[in-house]
C-alpha cells in the first residue's frame, strides 16, 4: 500500500512533468528524472540540505555526469519544484532545509 504523501506527490508530478516529443527529449527526460529523484529523496529524508541531495544523487543514484552542485540544486528547487518542496532557513548555518510542502 502506498503512503498518502506519495500518492499526493505522484498526483502533483503529472502536472510538472514535461512531455517528451521531438527535439530536446533527452534534456526533458533528464529534467524529469532529476525532479522525481529530488522529490523521492526529500520525501525519504525531510530536513536535508542541498549538499545532502547532491551527495545522494551523485553517489547513490549514479548521476555523476549531470554536473550537479549545491548551488544548482538550490536554484533548481524553487524554479521547478516550488509547489511540492518547501524550505526553511537554519538559524545556525543559514542553509536551506528542505521538506515536502503541505499538500
Amino acid at each position: 500500500m502506498e503512503s498518502p504523501w506519495l500518492v499526493n506527490i505522484l498526483s502533483l508530478t503529472k502536472y510538472i512533468l514535461i512531455k517528451m516529443r521531438g527535439k530536446g527529449s533527452q534534456k526533458a527526460a533528464r529534467l524529469n528524472r532529476l525532479k522525481l529523484e529530488i522529490i523521492d529523496y526529500v520525501g525519504i529524508s525531510p530536513g536535508c540540505s542541498a549538499a545532502d541531495i547532491v551527495s545522494f544523487l551523485s553517489n547513490e543514484r549514479k548521476m555523476r555526469n549531470h554536473g550537479l552542485t549545491t548551488r544548482k540544486i538550490g536554484l533548481f528547487i524553487p524554479r521547478y519544484l516550488a509547489d511540492i518542496i518547501g524550505f526553511r532557513l537554519d538559524n545556525t548555518t543559514g542553509k536551506r532545509i528542505y521538506h515536502l510542502a503541505a499538500v
